[in-house]
């Protein structure tokens, strides 16, 4: 499943294999919440810009269409038309941004749909229930994602129940696998790390989970508050107690230059909706910095966007005409910058994969870590 091909100080070069393919690491995971993209890209865009994997909303994907729907279509990868690998999300991490519509138990979690504000419940075995249906590769175990901070005996309570809930996952991952009709039958499950920013809860939880030997492991509940120092000081924390020989996932992280520390600290798997979100507000990446296209300097700009991209749509647009797209309020603006960006976090990670079998890995991250979160 996890090949670890070479190692530069804890950074890690190394290649997965599931059900739909072979994925290279370290990897950036480009999120389409609700089976696409925000700003209007497609399944075939994806492979254009160099996507290798996607990654879907449980929560979301069970409130609309219905994970039964998706089943009946054949799963997530034929009903969107992508045949690469899936990630898709447990739905924990609803339990902390509905945190004004849902009330936790030890059986699960009691939501009111953010759409029509009908109940749901849903815990471990649901959750798998429904990313069964879906048919991912890479399902994720349902937690509890932790509020930066949190008083110290509330985290403990709820790394127990995310333990027990983790357990719960396992056997019904398992009992699922097992059933003649199972849209995919060689889906993994990976376990998620959770404790705040205490780092011997943290420790304490990776060493439990680790003895149940998933495929995978994640670390869930940072980028929610906390600085990204204390982030970087907890990746480094847990970083020896993640088994060497299985993937590991920082979860809704983040910026190029958390990025390229977190791949520094030992980290193989990434997701974030920031840069698509970003785009989608003429927030655009460059090798030199982050640039605002609503910025009047860009009106009579005949630069792409970046001129050390090669991305499709610097080969062919200017700043001056995507400001103008911005400004007119044409859908085309959001499209083309949406493009641009995971493009640009595609590149990155294949630049960051190129250094690492170089071994020049420690160079790179000197010369672009902070170059990279320059604003222009």
């Amino acid at each position: 499943m996890f090949q670890l091909l070479k190692k530069e100080g804890s950074a890690r070069r190394g290649v997965f294999t599931c059900a739909h393919g072979t994925v290279q690491t370290p990897v950036f995971m480009n999120v389409g919440t609700q089976g696409a993209i925000k700003g209007a890209l497609s399944a075939k865009d994806l492979k254009d810009i160099g996507c290798q994997v996607e990654l879907s909303n449980t929560y979301h994907l069970h409130l609309r269409p219905g994970d039964g729907i998706v089943r009946q279509m054949g799963g997530l990868h034929k009903f969107m038309t992508w045949d690469g690998p899936i990630l898709t999300d447990s739905g924990g991490f609803q339990v902390f941004s509905l945190s004004s519509l849902r009330k936790i138990k030890e059986e699960g979690v009691y939501f009111a749909s953010h759409i029509d504000g009908h109940k749901i419940f849903m815990g471990p075995e649901e959750s798998m229930q429904i990313q069964s249906n879906l048919g991912s590769d890479i399902c994720m175990a349902f937690d509890e994602c932790i509020e930066n901070p949190s008083p110290r005996d509330y985290v403990l309570k709820s790394v127990d129940r995310t333990y027990r809930w983790l357990v719960r996952c396992k056997n019904e991952n398992a009992r699922l696998n097992s059933l003649p009709d199972t849209v995919n039958p060689q889906q993994m499950l990976w376990g998620i790390n959770q404790g705040g920013t205490y780092k011997d809860i943290r420790i304490d939880h990776m060493k439990r989970i680790a003895d149940l030997d998933l495929p995978g492991y994640a670390i869930g509940g940072l980028a929610v508050g906390e600085t990204a120092e204390e982030m970087y000081d907890i990746i480094e924390a847990v970083e020896p107690y993640m088994p060497s020989d299985k993937t590991r996932y920082l979860m809704g992280v983040g910026t190029p230059t958390n990025i390229i520390e977190a791949v520094a600290r030992g980290v193989d798997f990434f997701d974030c909706v920031m840069p698509a979100r970003n785009a989608r507000h003429a927030r655009l990446f460059t090798w030199d910095g982050a640039i605002n296209l609503k910025n009047a300097k860009y009106e009579t700009d005949p630069l792409p966007i970046d001129p050390h991209c090669d991305c499709p749509v610097c080969q062919r647009y200017s700043r001056a005409y995507l400001r103008h797209l911005f400004k007119a309020e044409e859908m085309l603006a959001m499209r083309l910058s949406v493009m641009h960006n995971l493009y640009f976090y595609n590149n990155l990670m294949q630049v960051i994969r190129d250094h690492l079998d170089a071994g020049t890995f420690q160079q790179f991250r000197a010369e672009y870590s902070q170059r990279l979160d320059r604003k222009i």
